[in-house]
Parts: C-alpha cells; sequence; structure tokens
C-alpha cells in the first residue's frame, strides 16, 4: 500500500483523480478499508489526514484547493448519502461525481466563476457551502454551512457545482465589512459581464443586506455602473443593426407646459422613444415602477410610442431588441401624427 492509495480489495480505477486523494470513511469502508486502519493511517506524522469529519485526504502535506473544495462538499453531503457517493460513469474517469443538494457559495464560488478581485482557493481560511435549511449539520474546520429555505440552480464549474453569481456574491457580502473589497466585487461582477446589477440587488434585498451603509454605498457605484455599461449597449445596438440616429438623452416637455419625463433614446420625426429600464428590485420602488408606467402612458396618449428595454435583454439579446426598435419606427407612418413636444438636452 502507498500513501496515495488506500488498502482495498476493490480498484479505484473508476474513481477520478481527485476522488483518489479525498474519501470519506464510509466510501474508504466499503472499498474494505476498516477504521483502525483509517486511524492509523491518519496517526500524526502518518500518510494520510483527516480534513473534516469524516472526510480524509490520502497524503501527507497541506491540501490544495481543489481537493479543500471537495472535501467540503463531502462533508456536506455525507449525512444526505450516508454510503458511496454516485461515481462517474464508465468511460468518465474525469468526470465529478454528484453532490445532491449542495454547492459552493461565497468567495470560493466567486473565485471558481473567474473573479480577479477575490483570493485564490488556498488563500481562504474557509469554503462556504450552500444546503437546505432543514439539513442537520454544523460547520467544521474549513467548511463553513449556510443554509436556505430555496437552493438556487448551481453551475458546473471544473465539475463542482457553484451558486450563480448573485447569490454567491450576497453570501460572500454578508461576511465582508470592507466597504472598497464590497464595491470591488459588485463592480466586477457587472462589469465583467457575470451578471446584471438587478440581479445582485435582488440577492442582497433578500439577504436582508441593503441596511448596511457600506453595502448602499456600494450597490449605488453598482448601478451608476451599470447604466453606464447599458447605455453603451443601446448606443452600439443602434449602430451595428443600422438604425437611424436618434437625439441621445433628453427630455420631453409639452409646449409652455410640464416636463414629460426623461428619455434614453428618442426618433423626434417617427414619435419612437427608448427608455432603459435600470431599476434595482429594491422593496421601497414600487413607486418608482408606479412613476415609469405613469410616463410611457401619458407618452402614448401623446402619441408616442416607448420602447421598454432591460439591461439584461440588450446583453443577450441584442439583435431581437434592434427588431422591436425598427419595427416600431417603420409603423410610425401608418399612425396619428403624434402631438408636438419640445425636445430637450437631460
Amino acid at each position: 500500500m502507498t500513501h496515495n492509495t488506500p488498502l482495498s480489495p476493490r480498484p479505484l480505477r473508476h474513481l477520478s483523480e481527485i476522488h483518489r486523494r479525498v474519501m470519506t470513511a464510509a466510501q474508504l469502508k466499503s472499498h474494505g478499508v476498516a477504521t483502525a486502519e483509517m486511524n492509523e493511517q491518519c496517526r500524526p506524522g502518518g500518510p494520510w489526514q483527516q480534513l473534516l469529519p469524516g472526510v480524509l485526504l490520502l497524503h501527507p502535506g497541506p491540501p490544495t484547493g481543489e481537493e479543500r473544495l471537495h472535501a467540503a462538499l463531502m462533508y456536506a453531503s455525507r449525512e444526505r448519502t450516508p454510503g458511496v457517493p454516485a461515481q462517474p460513469n464508465a468511460g468518465e474517469e474525469h468526470a465529478a461525481p454528484a453532490y445532491p443538494e449542495v454547492m459552493i457559495t461565497g468567495l470560493a464560488a466567486l473565485t471558481l466563476h473567474g473573479f480577479s478581485a477575490t483570493p485564490p482557493l488556498t488563500a481562504l481560511d474557509t469554503v462556504d457551502v450552500l444546503v437546505p435549511r432543514m439539513r442537520r449539520l454544523r460547520s467544521a474546520g474549513c467548511a463553513r454551512i449556510l443554509r436556505t429555505a430555496a437552493l438556487p440552480t448551481p453551475r458546473q464549474v471544473t465539475g463542482i457545482p457553484v451558486a450563480p453569481v448573485p447569490r454567491a456574491l450576497a453570501d460572500a457580502v454578508a461576511e465582508l465589512t470592507d466597504a472598497s473589497a464590497v464595491r470591488r466585487l459588485l463592480t466586477e461582477a457587472v462589469r465583467g459581464g457575470h451578471c446584471e446589477p438587478a440581479s445582485v440587488v435582488r440577492e442582497l434585498n433578500r439577504a436582508k443586506l441593503l441596511g448596511r451603509p457600506h453595502v448602499v454605498d456600494a450597490v449605488d457605484s453598482l448601478l451608476a455602473e451599470g447604466r453606464a455599461i447599458a447605455e453603451d449597449r443601446l448606443y452600439a445596438m443602434v449602430h451595428e443593426h443600422g438604425l437611424p440616429d436618434p437625439v441621445w438623452n433628453v427630455d420631453l416637455r409639452l409646449p409652455g407646459g410640464p416636463h414629460l419625463g426623461g428619455l434614453d433614446a428618442y426618433w423626434p420625426e417617427q414619435a419612437v422613444a427608448v427608455e432603459l429600464d435600470t431599476r434595482a428590485p429594491r422593496q421601497e420602488e414600487d413607486a418608482l415602477w408606479s412613476e415609469y408606467a405613469r410616463k410611457r402612458e401619458t407618452l402614448e396618449r401623446l402619441g408616442i410610442t416607448v420602447v421598454h428595454i432591460t439591461p439584461k435583454k440588450l446583453r443577450d439579446g441584442t439583435e431581437q431588441q434592434a427588431a422591436v426598435v425598427r419595427t416600431a419606427l417603420m409603423a410610425a407612418a401608418d399612425r396619428d401624427p403624434a402631438a408636438y413636444v419640445v425636445v430637450l438636452p437631460r
């Protein structure tokens, strides 16, 4: 027996490499390794070590970042699946086993998603693991257990189930008190194209983090960043899809009358407007949505067609949104002329 391979009557070739280095006690027993043998191998100075309760590292020395991730997932999964977890199918030696109803979240998840503002995996003191609320499981060693009433759908990153970026951000921000660190994470999430500001703010709101001043300041920066990116995408959409040039960022008024509202793009000859919906989904913003709706109704009563576009639609469906605007511009010839309005720079 080498220090890398457990004493076993069953071959381990069907296991991926990482699962020849990190195994649960239940898995080792299923391969014929008795508890006494495990204890002997894990003695001080021995070839194995216990990383977490019931999870063993089958080599001496510090664990790699990947080994810590899998150890935390094995620890969080072991109560639900006390036997041997699902293994790769035949011919899929390097596929990862299933980790049902658990996933990596927090800073470790953001690192896996490719964030540059987060530490490398080996530098993290803890690995956050998201589990269902009813699981009877405590944090231990490097594994910090976070519970949730509704698990999000994980993404598979190098065979590891990882929480979506908005949820991972919320779990990371909950542990951070440094305003600049929070701002860097939120900014990278949007600037790096990982997600839209609205989805981030929604998760922060669910986590009841919007009452923390340093988080609110970071969210304000995030929303400004998100609006700037959305405006750039709108400008690119108009030019890349051959739409006629609008007037940008204008206010409309009735002659000698009230202010009608600001618009991101407006085609005066066709009386077609585009408005970006960059509202953050906060609890107090029902009033803001009512204001959006009132403005749209007022403009449409005046014969102005308003195309409402979210940043997500601009990012994921630019061609479709350009087609919507083009259709509105072409339909202008069949409509009654719109009321005369004054167009002013915003």
